[in-house]
């Protein structure tokens, strides 16, 4: 037990050290853009965000299926858990993308396929957040799970939107690979593993929370039916 939270608080402590050096390369190390200047250092942050929110959205769909197939309450906390993570990713693609779009594209906002589909992506997961706090408890494992694993189609329909409709969103990789000076190659790998670290602090803190809740509830279950045993004596 004491060896987990020790690895626990050293990969913490990691993450702390990475986002340092994430903030450093994007804002210190990588160049400026000839094009776009200073404000194309976002890039950094709104790409890794959109991954990794794809990522939490495919957990989500992959813990849905094995609850609906074992029926297991750790599967639906996961998928719960990863929904709610993926959404402050995704936030953080929506903000970051207008903050970068307005110099760029002389607009805040524009109906382009890449950003709508994103912005109906967000809709889809805070809706499956507001469905669980809506519904019976005795519903709501169920019904999450077939919520998540049909959201999940607007995942590639995003992700594949600059290439199957016509968009002035950039293409972050091509065939080439990527289209960057080695400075700003580099920067965005140590910005992606910085975020990766990020999203496994962020989820695993949310599953331990949640499942120290159920933990909590099921202790007054038990103090309140002690309760009732003796007030009944």
């Amino acid at each position: 037990m004491k060896l987990t939270q020790t690895l626990w608080i050293t990969f913490q402590f990691l993450t702390y050290v990475l986002m340092l050096l994430a903030l450093y390369a994007i804002f210190l190390y990588a160049p400026v853009e000839k094009t776009m200047g200073v404000v194309q250092k976002i890039f950094y942050i709104h790409v890794p965000a959109a991954f990794l929110a794809y990522l939490a959205f495919f957990i989500t769909f992959i813990a849905s299926i094995f609850y609906l197939y074992r029926k297991d309450p750790k599967w639906d906390t996961v998928a719960h858990c990863a929904v709610e993570t993926g959404v402050i990713f995704c936030t953080i693609v929506l903000i970051t993308g207008p903050i970068w779009a307005k110099p760029v594209w002389n607009v805040w906002w524009t109906w382009d396929p890449r950003l709508t589909t994103t912005l109906i992506l967000w809709f889809t997961y805070v809706a499956y957040l507001m469905l669980r706090r809506s519904v019976k408890e005795n519903q709501r494992a169920n019904l999450s799970a077939v919520f998540g694993i049909i959201g999940f189609i607007n995942v590639p329909i995003t992700f594949f939107s600059i290439r199957l409709w016509r968009t002035i969103h950039p293409v972050i990789i091509t065939s080439r690979g990527l289209n960057m000076s080695w400075p700003m190659k580099l920067s965005l790998i140590i910005t992606v593993i910085a975020f990766c670290f990020l999203f496994i602090s962020l989820l695993v803190s949310r599953i331990r929370l949640e499942r120290l809740k159920m933990r909590v509830a099921e202790i007054n279950e038990i103090m309140d039916d002690m309760h009732s045993g003796r007030t009944q004596i």
